[in-house]
């Protein structure tokens, strides 16, 4: 009779620990808890993102990032067919160098490890040069079946990119469009964040790098091997 209830507890507690290591403004209250399950207004596709958010680098199909940890290598494939706003702007941080050199300031055990946060304490994101405010990217999944991914709001359904063990997607505050430049790699298969979080990628080499590390280990390097040129800014 207890089981249950010990694992819906679990689950909460999780996912209120993800959601704390969201990025948003170091003066603004965090939520402790994602928002309660809804039914999204109906989605109208949109053949671009180019259009809907003018300004955001995209991923216009796939590329490859090879970070590296500890002195170990994760491949990572980035999909900008079914993510083209959250793989772009990850892709776009990396070619600025922007996550070389930043710790991972939060691993849960048979959960996520997350990263890319500049104040290395979860409240920090990306702001531009020139600008005094963090860029923020859309809340973006795709449900399977699709033409186009869904914005500002989490879906109902299956999506199309899953939380697999391996998978790479964006950290955010309960506001579904707080992301920035705080991303996590799942642990284990998280299928209760499907519909919900961000997933925009996975790792197709070196994910039993993931089990080595540890809360404070650094990302050394984080390149761009492959599919540049698929960047759109």
């Amino acid at each position: 009779m207890h089981k249950p209830i010990h694992s819906l507890i679990v689950v909460s507690f999780l996912l209120g620990t993800l959601i704390l290591g969201g990025c948003d403004s170091p003066n603004r209250q965090q939520a402790a808890n994602p928002p309660a399950p809804t039914n999204p207004a109906p989605h109208t596709p949109s053949d671009t993102t180019s259009t809907q958010f003018p300004g955001l680098p995209r991923l216009n199909g796939t590329a490859t990032v090879v970070m590296t940890v500890n002195g170990k290598k994760i491949s990572i494939k980035l999909d900008g067919n079914n993510a083209p706003i959250s793989a772009g702007n990850f892709v776009d941080l990396v070619q600025q160098k922007f996550y070389d050199g930043l710790k991972f300031h939060r691993v849960v055990k048979n959960f996520v490890v997350q990263g890319g946060d500049p104040q290395g304490n979860g409240t920090g994101g990306y702001i531009p040069r020139g600008s005094s405010s963090e860029r923020r990217i859309p809340l973006e999944i795709k449900a399977a079946g699709a033409t186009s991914p869904t914005y500002s709001q989490p879906i109902n359904g299956t999506a199309q990119l899953e939380h697999k063990r391996g998978a790479i997607a964006m950290a955010r505050s309960q506001s579904p469009d707080s992301a920035s430049s705080q991303f996590y790699f799942t642990l284990e298969d998280v299928p209760y964040l499907n519909g919900n979080y961000a997933v925009f990628g996975r790792i197709t080499q070196g994910v039993e790098v993931l089990d080595t590390i540890k809360q404070g280990d650094k990302i050394t390097s984080a390149q761009v091997t492959q599919g540049i040129e698929n960047l759109k800014k």
